[in-house]
């Protein structure tokens, strides 16, 4: 089942997982990569080839395992980068953010005037040497503030508190949030931040972000016109982010495969007219590739979107050397990128969720759509879109009750039908985000902001449905297990029907 390099990723990404659970001196590693691959090299063994590939994977897991440099519990002043939009939670401001720097607090805070700040009796004794020191980070944080601290995105905030341990939420999401490198929470009083620093050079998922908080409205629809297209959610209130998530289609609200393919077919379908130049079929390739990954690095790189990238990238250079475009290669190739650049992406439900629908549109929603042709474009379109959606839902639905605890039933049957909203949104929002002519904004806005709408309520009406939705957990055994027999129904069809490639014209 799938390209070669697909079955290589098998045992890499069991790797990665053996490392969450054991530890092995990386010299034994190292012997073991080299000694299987020379026994792979001589006896072409396909056997030690995919032990040499679940050392790497175990091996880099183990070079690349987040490690905390700040303490917990321990009160210091600290120096953060508040990242992306802050949010409205519960009465409280809410962001992420990196420290970039802390120093630890002894009898300083009391001099200061700040006796409410507490000093644990068990670090007086050792604290006083490196009281006056400051110690370099990395680390990120979830950072809360009372309603008198106003967060920006961008700017440092130097102040007093401590890093708690995460408490809140299910234990999967704060393993979750340890593979994403967060070491804690920390609350931030407006009389504790003592200094602050406008951002200078903001990156370009937050200018981007910026420009279309100003140019949508302060709603609902405006909101989720901003989340579908720069991953800006922090205009979602609790309320909604609960029907789209009951509803089965929380999907729409993160930057992934649908949205990326939408920026790749419309500037494919702009620089058409670049092939009637000498080479100008190499400048629409290199435009497409750019405005791709733009478009990615402006949504802040998300691990869907990134899949969703690599992908749309090798299907580009198909198109331009007129190669036969292997899709479960490009997507063994972008696991493969995405993992060797951070391992702990195998843990994060987005990449596990991003790969799982692919997987399954791969190797069950094409060859449906091929049997079903019609031949009358209309009817095959439409489909076409119902197949994908529903075999992508289905497929995504233990994992979404694992960890989430829901199956959105009604998820399985709206989404096909949402799929041209979701398109009309993320493209009115990508020229609401480009199009520099003021005359213009007021017509996107009205198009993406309406079809916002419309989505809106659907998520609302799905989630209210009796039996819509349906509280139920799935255990990690059965989750695997229900993947399980999707892979041995897949590989059982995959016999008895002959493998196609498809020759894409340049």
């Amino acid at each position: 089942m799938g390209g070669p390099l697909f079955r290589l990723l098998v045992p890499f990404a069991l790797g990665i997982l053996l490392a969450e659970r054991f530890m092995l001196p990386l010299w034994f590693l190292a012997a073991a990569f080299f000694v299987c691959g020379v026994i792979a090299l001589l006896l072409r063994s396909s056997g030690a080839l995919a032990l040499m590939f679940l050392t790497a994977g175990f091996g880099l897991a183990q070079l690349r395992t987040p490690v905390r440099s700040v303490p917990l519990g321990v009160d210091g002043i600290w120096e953060i980068e508040v990242c992306g939009m802050p949010a409205n939670r519960g009465g409280r401001r809410v962001a992420d953010g990196v420290i970039r720097a802390w120093r630890p607090l002894a009898d300083a805070s009391l001099r200061e005037g700040r006796s409410d700040v507490r000093v644990p009796e068990d670090s007086r004794s050792r604290v006083p040497a490196i009281r006056n020191r400051w110690f370099p980070a990395s680390d990120k944080v979830l950072l809360r503030a009372d309603t008198l601290v106003c967060l920006s995105g961008g700017e440092r905030i130097r102040c007093f508190g401590s890093v708690r341990p995460l408490s809140g939420g299910s234990e999967s999401y704060r393993r979750l949030m340890a593979r994403r490198g967060v070491a804690g929470s920390l609350f931030i009083r407006s009389h504790h931040a003592v200094e602050r620093t406008p951002a200078t050079s903001p990156g370009l998922h937050l200018r981007a972000a910026r420009r279309l908080e100003a140019r949508c409205s302060a709603t609902d629809a405006g909101a989720v016109v901003r989340a579908m297209t720069v991953a800006d959610r922090s205009g979602l209130t609790p309320g909604l982010r609960a029907d789209y998530s009951r509803s089965g289609m929380a999907h729409l609200l993160a930057v992934s495969g649908l949205h990326v393919g939408i920026v790749f077919w419309l500037v494919n379908g702009v620089l058409r007219w670049a092939t009637l130049f000498r080479r100008g079929h190499l400048l629409r390739n290199l435009c497409v590739i750019a405005a791709v990954w733009t478009y990615v690095a402006a949504a802040g790189f998300p691990p869907s979107a990134v899949r969703a990238a690599v992908m749309a990238s090798m299907l580009q250079l198909a198109l331009a050397s007129a190669s036969t475009y292997v899709a479960w290669n490009a997507l063994a190739a972008a696991a493969f990128g995405m993992l060797l650049w951070n391992p702990a992406w195998l843990g994060d439900v987005g990449f596990q969720l991003s790969f799982i629908a692919v997987a399954a549109i791969l190797a069950w929603g094409v060859p449906l759509c091929r049997r079903l042709r019609t031949g009358r474009r209309p009817v095959d379109a439409l489909v076409d879109m119902f197949v994908v959606g529903f075999v992508a839902s289905l497929a995504a639905a233990p994992l979404v009750a694992h960890v989430f605890g829901v199956v959105p039933v009604a998820g399985l049957l709206f989404n096909p039908v949402v799929i041209p909203l979701a398109g009309a949104v993320v493209m009115s929002g990508l020229l609401l985000l480009l199009v520099p002519v003021p005359v213009l904004l007021p017509v996107f806005r009205f198009v993406g902001e309406g079809a916002a709408g419309l989505l809106d309520r659907m998520a609302r009406f799905a989630a209210s449905l009796p039996g819509g939705a349906a509280d139920f957990s799935l255990s990690a055994g059965w989750t695997v297990a229900c993947y399980g027999v999707f892979v041995v129904a897949t590989w059982a069809v995959w016999q008895h029907e002959p493998k196609k490639s498809i020759n894409l014209p340049s």
